[in-house]
């Protein structure tokens, strides 16, 4: 990334460099604006990279569909216009039930996709084993979107970065913003540790660490961090070229022919200090996943000091990739004998209700918020981001954002919980 002195004026300065912020400065340099993107790491270094690549229609909550099928397309644009392969595919998502009851926890989102024109259908046993190589017995129907699609986090946000320095943005790693400075109740300057900006607008994107940008601002986000852990395996034969997920395990197809694996059963909360505070706004999610989240201390965490920790590089545990393989070799025989080659983790962004903000900041004119998509960020990246530009330009949101407004969680008005981290 550049290293020249920081420009003493821009139209916007996003801050965070992960599909949220990218996506966003993506859009807002194509409708002419001067972009700064400060980040305090690395380009994608955190949750952008390390989720599982999934880029799905299904499951969705239905405030957030419409835009997860603009962003869908918007993936194809980029992967068209990149000169590098970011594993785009466009394979389908495959819910795996094993009974009536599994497949019921699908009702909800099959009494509205229909009407988004969503090709998704019920599958039966037979259905699977035409589409599932060597389908194990204990999947006996499923859920299918056949047009979903997938990429490699590592690949596509450093790709989309890269792609925006040749266009003129200025995307400046290891360069943590101290400070949102205003004037009149307006955005005037950011102050980072390369030096002051003179900026119109400034777009918070930093993920798990959004909440304390905010609290300097004087604003309050009701966001956790949520460990999550993920493997990929040696490159193998195919079993199934998408996404799919049964039976608490999930794989995904890689484009380097191995699978990214992971347990949807077992995440780990790493609270600070001052989320504590945040316990109240939690409970409902607490209550609906309850025996899937676990309480952690001892880790890096996100926290006020934004030189501190540049990266949030949690190592999963020994136990938990053993937790992995075990649950894939039972579930999916064909991965009994193959060789893991890595395991990772990530911290997801979370909110109490399992949907982000897309939002105008109150009281501070030209800062907006996008951030705590809850580990569903990667797939609707591209298109929360040509929301939140049209957002700050002023023009006509062609979506209703009422269910995505900050003031949620202040106004008294009733959470409805989104789908499950």
């Amino acid at each position: 990334m550049p290293a020249n002195p920081l420009p003493k004026s821009v139209d916007v300065v996003v801050i965070g460099a992960g599909v949220a912020g990218i996506s966003a400065a993506w859009f807002l340099e194509r409708a002419g604006f001067r972009v700064l993107v400060c980040e305090k790491g690395t380009v994608a270094g955190e949750q952008s990279s390390r989720n599982w690549g999934w880029i799905r229609q299904q499951g969705r909550d239905q405030s957030e569909l419409p835009i997860v099928m603009e962003s869908l397309q918007r993936w194809q644009e980029i992967a068209d216009d990149l000169d590098e392969d970011i594993g785009f595919r466009r394979h389908g998502s495959l819910y795996l039930c094993e009974n009536d009851a599994d497949m019921a926890r699908n009702d909800r989102f099959m009494s509205f996709a229909p009407a988004y024109g969503l090709e998704t259908t019920r599958l039966g046993r037979k259905q699977l084993e035409d589409l599932v190589k060597d389908c194990p017995p204990r999947w006996q129907s499923g859920l299918y979107t056949p047009d979903d699609g997938r990429a490699e986090p590592s690949l596509a946000v450093p790709a989309m970065a890269r792609r925006l320095g040749q266009r003129g943005v200025d995307v400046r790693e290891h360069c943590a913003v101290l400070e949102i400075v205003t004037r009149n109740a307006a955005v005037d300057e950011v102050v980072t540790e390369a030096g002051a900006v003179r900026a119109d607008a400034v777009l918070v994107a930093a993920g798990a660490w959004s909440t304390f940008v905010l609290a300097a601002c004087g604003i309050r986000l009701p966001q956790l961090t949520v460990k999550a852990s993920v493997a990929r395996t040696a490159p193998m034969p195919s079993i199934f070229e998408g996404n799919a997920s049964g039976s608490q395990v999930a794989f995904r197809r890689r484009l380097d022919g191995g699978y990214s694996i992971a347990c949807t059963d077992y995440l780990e909360i790493f609270p600070t200090l001052g989320q504590l505070g945040f316990v109240r706004d939690f409970l409902p999610l607490v209550r609906a996943s309850l025996g899937k989240l676990k309480l952690r201390w001892p880790e890096a965490r996100a926290g006020r000091d934004f030189t501190a920790t540049r990266v949030l590089d949690p190592q999963p545990s020994a136990k938990t990739a053993a937790r992995i393989r075990a649950r894939l070799a039972d579930r999916v025989p064909a991965f009994a004998a193959v060789d893991i080659a890595a395991t990772w983790s990530g911290m997801i962004d979370a909110l109490p209700d399992v949907v982000p903000v897309l939002d105008r900041a109150p009281a501070i004119d030209g800062l907006y918020i996008s951030t705590g998509f809850s580990g569903h960020g990667f797939g609707i990246g591209p298109g929360a981001g040509r929301v939140m530009a049209d957002l700050m330009q002023g023009k006509r949101v062609n979506y209703d954002l009422s269910r995505f407004r900050l003031a949620r969680f202040s106004d008294g008005s009733r959470l409805e919980m989104g789908p499950s981290i």
